[in-house]
C-alpha cells in the first residue's frame, strides 16, 4: 500500500493519503476538495544490510525550483 504526497488545487494544503487500490479517490483533509495534485516524492530503498537514500531531483528546468520537476506549476 503506496502512501502518496499531495498538494490540494483549492486550498494549497499539503498532506500525505495511504492509498489501497480499493480506496476511493481521496480528497483534501482540509477543505474536501477532490483537485489534487500528486507531488514528487523522494524514496529510500533497502541495499542488503545498509540503507540507501534516492537521490533528490535537481533544479526544474523550466523555472528552477529547487524541489525538481513538476514542483511547480509551469510543468
Amino acid at each position: 500500500m503506496p502512501i502518496y504526497e499531495y498538494a490540494c488545487g483549492a486550498c494549497g494544503q499539503e498532506f500525505e493519503k495511504l492509498v489501497r487500490q480499493s480506496s476511493p479517490a481521496p480528497e483534501c483533509p482540509h477543505c474536501h476538495s477532490t483537485d489534487l495534485r500528486k507531488k514528487l516524492s523522494a524514496f529510500a530503498a533497502l541495499s542488503g544490510s545498509s540503507a540507501a537514500v534516492a537521490e533528490l531531483p535537481g533544479p526544474c528546468g523550466s523555472c528552477g525550483q529547487p524541489d525538481g520537476p513538476g514542483a511547480c506549476r509551469f510543468t
